[in-house]
Formats: structure tokens, C-alpha cells, sequence
């Protein structure tokens, strides 16, 4: 399976050289990679329902105990499942969807890779190894919300989903970094088994919301929901398979596998039921406010993850039947409306419902599909929609915390869930005929077969939903829920989820009834609506651009004193506290100096102070020099002549450089004011004198073996050489000797451009006298 998933990496980046063998066939000749790999995982059911779990391990970096190791139990199926037959259906899709567009083989590059970074994630069994996958969704989900990289609110959208999901990316990687920490391993099977350790362990609140915020960010999660309809910009065929079945889900899939070792707790049931329930209510109140079809669907994506959240947090088994039903039974019908979004845009060149009508004349099988489909999305009978919803109520009522608010919340969600599933399935299609940009008709066989085949499994699981009881037991496996047997029906008599979703049903179709009127009235609440958490995100990103100009202008203003100055206050700042503040300071200024080690430590100071007072250019180098010398012949002293001689070499070559081009410019000029001047004298001594004061201190500390002493006994055992100097250079310190021989190496260099220039400038300032030609 690793090899399935690099190879898809692999071809996604042959993508352009199959476009070239294959042309507008290259989408389906590269969806045989993910219906292989669905069916290598059909052909693993039997094993993964007897309940075995499947860890294929492939060491990746043993020496820090990293692994590609996936594991396969009955969660990661379904999810690998979903990934890789929508993902296949889509790729079939896009190729007629986006046929002769010329950047039809950048659009495969990108989705591929994203379809095996999403399949990556949710197999991966290593913290560190989840974690690449999932940054990788966020880039290639980046590169496809702005395939249509000419249009401006496409890169803005782009950038939007990808700054609140990155950032909520590093949150969670603080939080597997506290996870691996608690749990003593990076293993996601061994952390399930810790699951009491780690809700005991001090930093279990921490890496909880950091964990938490990561999920809740890729998953659209309010307060973050307002990226995922702003990234409709996208094609269809991303929103289809992104924003409704693989990447939004992210989040989910990471709440439910780490379900057994962080969930049941107060703040995971409080923290999930809140934010699951309120985001249910935004997304649906949300999508009756408009009138893009891909606009409405998105919305009521966010109904759904908020749904999904709001049932692991109540965390109960029939919670979780109900999440698992539910996590199905969307991805089917809104993988299907999103891909018939696609295909009214595709006819009649509008996305506007309203713009729409009597469509189903000229469009008969696209108005069934979307039919079925939006009856599952409404949660009506007899659709697999209809099973999840009553679950999903039933679990609600039986909720232990915040009952009445989540059900009040989730029962509004239900009803205007209903009103959005009408105007998706009821406007376009019935109704008085409506002029379209375009002249609608149906589309081809292949634009219709991915979401006929999703809306017909709608009907079929919601017909038998008993067929999925295998299915949900060992997804159920996987999420840590009590064993307890799966018993699924389309029928459960009359009872409170029932009267509650006919209650839904009847303020559903008012809703419709009065749609045009309500979108009305609502329209007056825009100015308190624009207030709302993309206003916070904007200001967010505005305060970040004033601050990067406010920086640029003080900081980066192009003058190097103010780069300097800057430098060395951070510097100062920061060792000086943790010098005096932080860590026990010792000073042993008892120093054994020798008469001659003064004399060249003064000549050191000498040349500082006289590179600094001079007035003349030359004086200055010159005095520059005796300093640089001085710190040469110091590396003589202390027996490291190899450093003695690359600083001979430098300070040479440096002293005859600046001779050169000081020659050149204009005499000293008075250009800072006294109080600067004063002002850098005293950043200058701060700083000398806390790098004094460090090597004091480290002089003061504790001291550990003379490392000379260890090249000398192992110069012969372990470099196999009888001279210790040639040894020490070419195996202790060959990184060292390695950047030596670069600055004298680069010195050379420096050494022939120089000569070269001068060459060049005596030639031009010396031409040759002109030559009599040979025939002349």
C-alpha cells in the first residue's frame, strides 16, 4: 500500500506526459490508479470484518523512530474506501467537466496528488507521518482552489483556506508533539491503548485544544466554517471531492481516531457538542441566504461537519452508529449534488438557482439524480439520508450534556437542511422555463455515471440499510466504541426522532414555500453578518500587512547600522535574560595569562579602538588588519595552526580588498549625530561585554573532558591512521576541515575576480593598436 500511495505521487507528476500519449482520455486512464487501489481494499474485507487490523510498517527514519507505517482497521477502510472510488468517479468527471482546457494536465497533477496525501492521512499510523500527509492536503487543496489562478477572488480564496488551515496545522502539531510526549509513543495504535494515561496526564487540556483547533480548522468548524464557501472558487470537480467527501473530513477523521485515547472526558464532550451543534445551525441558517447552487451546497457541508462533530462529542454507541451512517450517507449525496452543480453550470452557464427553471424538460436524467440525491441531503425516505437523520436525532435526545440547546439547535438545523435540499432539487428543474446564458441540454453519459452511481447507492443502502451492518460494527472498531451488534432499519415505528422529522418536513417545505420572501428579510441583517469571523480574519490579515510595513519601514529601512543595531539589541536582549535570569550566573576571573598572550590581546583592543577613531580609510584597514592578525596568531598560541592559516589567508586577501576599493571613494564625512554616536558606543559595549561575561561564565561551569584527549586515543583504533593531525582533519573534523577548505576556496575566488576585473579595465582603459590584415 506505501508503494500504491508514492506511485500515485509518482504518476501525478507524469500527469503532462500522459496528456500527451493519451490526450482527453488521460482522467480516466489515471482514475485505474484509485479504483485499484478500492479494489485491493474490497479484496481486505473479509479480514478487516473479522475485525483484524492490518499494520503494514516500512521504516522511514529509524535512527528518530519514524515509520511509514499504515494501518488499516475498519475506520481507515472507510475512509480509504470513500477517498479512492470518489476520487476515481471525479477524475472521470473533471475529464469531460474541463474538457480542452488548457490547463487540464495541471488540474491532474494537483488532484492526484492530493488524492494520495488524503489516502496518506487517514492510513498513516505515525503522529509524524499524518502530520506531512496532512500539510500536503493543505498545499495541494491551496493549488486547487486556485486552479483559475487569473481571477483575484480565486487566489484570495486560495490563500484564505490555506493561512486557517496551516495555522490551525501548527497547532496540532504542538499538540502531537505533547501527545508523543504524554503517551510515550508516536504511534497512533499504541496511543489508543493509553487512553486512561494520557485524560490523566497534566498536558492533557493542552495538547486536547491544540489537537482540537487543528481539526476544527480543516474542518470548517465554527468559527473557521467561513473558508469552505469561499473556496467554490475552485472547479466543480474539486468542490465534488475536496469540500464534500475527502479533504473537510480531515478534521472528522481525526476526531474519531483519536476518539478512544482523548475522548469522554467534559471538555472533549462539552467542547465537541457545542461547537458540533452551533455549526450545524450556521451552515444551514447560512445557505438559504444564497442563491449560488455550489454556494448552497457549501453551506450546508458545514451543516453536516458540524453534525459529524456534534455526534462524537455526545460519544454514546448509538452516537457513534449515527456518525458513521451519517459520514456515509453524505459523502454519497453530496459528492452527487456538487458533481450536478457542475453539470447545470456546464449546460446552462449559471450557477444562480434562480436563474434556473423547467430544466428537467431538457434535462431529464440530471433532474433524477438530483432528485435522489437531494431527498438523501433532506433526510427523507426512503434514502440513506433519511437512516443517518433519524440516528442522528435519536442520539441528540439521548445526549447527557446541553441537551435541550443541541436539540434545539440541531432540530433548526434539520428543517432549513430541508429547505436547502428543495431549492437545489425543486427550482432548477420545475417550475415555469427560465432564459439561461446557455441553451440547456443534457450532458454526456460520463458527466452523468459518477453522480447517478453515488445517488443510486443513496437508495440502495437507505433501502437495505441492513447491508451496512458489517460495515458500521467495524468502523465502530476503529473509533473505540463498547462492542455492542448493528442493527439497522429503514422502519423504527412511531416514535419521538420520527415526529421530530416530520415536524422538520413540515417547516422545511414552509421554508421553500417563502424562500424568495425570507432571503428578503434576512438580506437586512448583511451589515451585522459582515461583522462576523471572516471580518476577524481580514483584520487578522490587515493588522499582519501594517505590521510587516511598520517593520519594513523602522527595521528593513535599507540602511545596515539599523540592521546591525537591531541585531545586537536582540541579542543582548534575549542571551542577557536568559544569562542573569534563567541560569545560575558564576564568574572565575582568576585567569592564567601569560606576558605574551597580553601583548596580543592588547594589540586585539589596539586595533579595534584604532579602526574605529581613525579618520583615514587606509589608517582604518591597516588597523583592521593588525586586529585580524592578532586573532592569527592567537590560533597559534592555543596550537591550531589550520585555523591560523585560513585567517592569515582571509585577512590578507580582506585588508588588500578594502585597500582597493576604499581607493575609490569619497573621504570620511560626519553623517550620524553625537547621540548616535553615543547611542552605538553603548549597544557596541553591551554587547562585548556580554559575550565577555558569557565566556566567563562558561569558563566558570562545570568542565567535561578535553576532547583532544579522546583524538588522541582513538586516532589509530577508529581512524586507522598513524598521523593524529591528518586524522583529526579528515575524520574528527571533516565538517570543519570542510568549511575551511570553502572560505579558501571562495577566497580564491575572490582573488581571480579581482584580478580578472582589473584586466578587463586595463584593456578597456589600454586598447591595442589597430593591426594591418594579413592581405592588406
Amino acid at each position: 500500500m506505501q508503494l500504491a500511495v508514492l506511485g500515485g505521487f509518482v504518476m501525478a507528476s507524469l500527469a503532462p506526459l500522459l496528456h500527451q500519449w493519451f490526450g482527453a482520455r488521460t482522467p480516466r486512464v489515471m482514475a485505474l490508479l484509485p479504483a485499484s487501489i478500492a479494489a485491493w481494499l474490497v479484496g481486505q474485507w473479509s479480514s478487516i470484518a473479522a475485525g483484524e487490523v492490518l499494520l503494514l510498517e516500512w521504516s522511514w527514519v529509524p535512527g528518530l523512530d519514524i515509520t511509514l507505517t499504515f494501518l488499516i482497521d475498519g475506520l481507515a477502510w472507510l475512509f480509504a474506501l470513500l477517498i479512492t472510488v470518489i476520487g476515481a468517479l471525479v477524475l472521470v468527471y473533471s475529464g469531460e467537466y474541463l474538457r480542452g482546457h488548457r490547463d487540464l494536465p495541471r488540474f491532474l497533477v494537483v488532484i492526484t496528488a492530493f488524492m494520495m496525501s488524503m489516502l496518506g492521512l487517514v492510513l498513516a499510523d505515525n503522529l509524524v507521518t499524518l502530520f506531512v500527509f496532512w500539510e500536503l492536503t493543505s498545499i495541494t487543496s491551496y493549488l486547487l482552489i486556485g486552479f483559475n489562478h487569473t481571477d483575484p477572488a480565486a487566489r484570495k480564496a486560495a490563500l484564505q483556506g490555506l493561512f486557517v488551515t496551516v495555522g490551525g496545522g501548527l497547532a496540532l502539531l504542538a499538540g502531537f508533539v505533547m501527545l508523543a510526549e504524554a503517551g510515550d509513543s508516536w504511534s497512533l495504535a499504541e496511543l489508543s491503548q493509553r487512553g486512561e494515561m494520557l485524560r490523566d496526564h497534566a498536558l492533557y487540556t493542552p495538547l486536547l485544544l491544540c489537537v482540537l483547533l487543528g481539526a476544527f480548522t480543516k474542518s470548517a468548524q465554527f468559527p473557521f466554517h467561513f473558508w469552505l464557501p469561499n473556496a467554490m472558487a475552485a472547479p466543480t470537480p474539486v468542490s465534488a471531492y475536496l469540500h464534500s467527501a475527502t479533504m473537510v473530513k480531515a478534521g472528522i477523521y481525526l476526531l474519531a481516531r483519536l476518539h478512544p485515547t482523548l475522548g469522554g472526558t467534559d471538555l472533549w464532550v462539552t467542547t465537541l457538542s457545542l461547537v458540533g451543534s452551533v455549526t450545524m445551525l450556521t451552515g444551514a441558517f447560512l445557505a438559504i441566504q444564497h442563491t449560488n447552487v455550489k454556494t448552497l451546497l457549501a453551506y450546508s457541508t458545514v451543516m453536516a461537519l458540524g453534525t459529524l462533530t456534534l455526534l462524537l462529542g455526545i460519544g454514546t454507541s448509538g452516537a457513534l452508529v449515527a456518525f458513521v451512517i451519517f459520514l456515509l450517507a453524505h459523502s454519497l449525496y453530496k459528492g452527487a449534488l456538487f458533481m450536478v452543480a457542475g453539470i447545470l453550470d456546464h449546460a446552462t452557464g449559471t450557477k444562480d438557482v434562480t436563474a434556473m427553471g423547467g430544466l428537467r424538460r431538457a434535462m431529464p436524467l440530471s433532474a433524477a439524480v438530483a432528485f435522489v440525491a437531494a431527498l438523501s441531503l433532506a433526510g427523507l425516505p426512503p434514502l440513506l439520508g433519511f437512516v443517518g437523520k433519524e440516528a442522528m436525532l435519536a442520539s441528540v435526545l439521548a445526549a447527557e450534556a446541553w441537551r435541550p440547546l443541541i436539540l434545539l439547535l440541531a432540530f433548526t438545523a434539520a428543517f432549513l437542511t430541508l429547505a436547502v435540499a428543495a431549492i437545489v432539487a425543486l427550482r432548477p428543474f420545475y417550475g415555469a422555463t427560465r432564459q439561461t446564458p446557455r441553451a440547456p441540454h443534457e450532458v454526456p453519459v460520463v458527466m452523468l455515471a459518477g453522480p447517478a452511481l453515488l445517488a443510486v447507492l443513496s437508495l440502495g443502502f437507505g433501502l437495505a440499510p441492513g447491508l451496512l451492518d458489517p460495515l458500521v460494527a467495524a468502523t465502530l472498531a476503529g473509533i473505540g466504541a463498547p462492542a455492542a451488534e448493528v442493527h439497522l432499519a429503514l422502519w423504527h415505528g412511531l416514535n419521538l426522532p420520527l415526529l421530530l422529522s416530520l415536524a422538520s418536513l413540515a417547516l422545511g417545505l414552509l421554508t421553500y414555500r417563502h424562500w424568495d420572501l425570507l432571503r428578503a428579510r434576512l438580506a437586512r441583517l448583511a451589515p451585522l453578518m459582515a461583522r462576523g469571523p471572516e471580518a476577524g480574519y481580514d483584520a487578522l490579515m490587515d493588522g499582519m500587512v501594517a505590521v510587516a510595513d511598520w517593520q519594513t519601514r523602522v527595521l528593513q529601512n535599507g540602511h545596515i547600522r539599523n540592521y546591525l543595531l537591531t541585531t545586537l539589541l536582540v541579542l543582548v536582549g534575549l542571551v542577557g535574560h536568559a544569562l542573569f535570569f534563567r541560569h545560575t550566573f558564576t564568574l572565575d576571573v582568576a585567569l592564567d595569562v601569560y606576558l605574551h598572550e597580553a601583548v596580543v590581546a592588547g594589540l586585539m583592543v589596539a586595533g579595534a579602538v584604532a579602526a574605529c577613531v581613525m579618520r583615514s580609510r587606509l589608517a582604518a584597514v591597516a588597523a583592521l588588519g593588525i586586529m585580524g592578525f592578532s586573532i592569527a596568531l592567537t590560533f597559534v598560541l592555543f596550537s591550531a595552526p589550520d585555523l591560523a592559516i585560513t585567517q592569515l589567508l582571509v585577512e590578507t586577501l580582506t585588508v588588500i580588498l578594502l585597500v582597493l576599493v576604499l581607493f575609490r571613494l569619497p573621504r570620511f564625512a560626519t553623517l550620524s549625530t553625537p547621540i548616535e554616536r553615543l547611542r552605538d558606543l553603548v549597544v557596541a559595549s553591551l554587547t562585548g561585554g556580554l559575550i565577555t561575561l558569557l565566556m566567563l561564565s562558561v569558563l566558570a561551569g562545570e568542565r567535561l573532558p578535553r576532547i583532544s584527549d579522546y583524538m588522541v586515543a582513538n586516532s589509530q583504533p577508529l581512524g586507522y591512521g598513524h598521523n593524529i593531525v591528518n586524522v583529526i582533519l579528515v575524520d574528527f573534523r571533516a565538517l570543519d576541515t570542510l568549511g575551511e577548505m570553502f572560505v579558501l576556496a571562495l577566497a580564491a575566488i575572490g582573488v581571480f575576480a579581482m584580478l580578472r576585473f582589473h584586466a578587463e579595465e586595463y584593456d578597456a582603459q589600454h586598447p591595442s593598436p589597430p593591426t594591418e590584415s594579413d592581405d592588406g
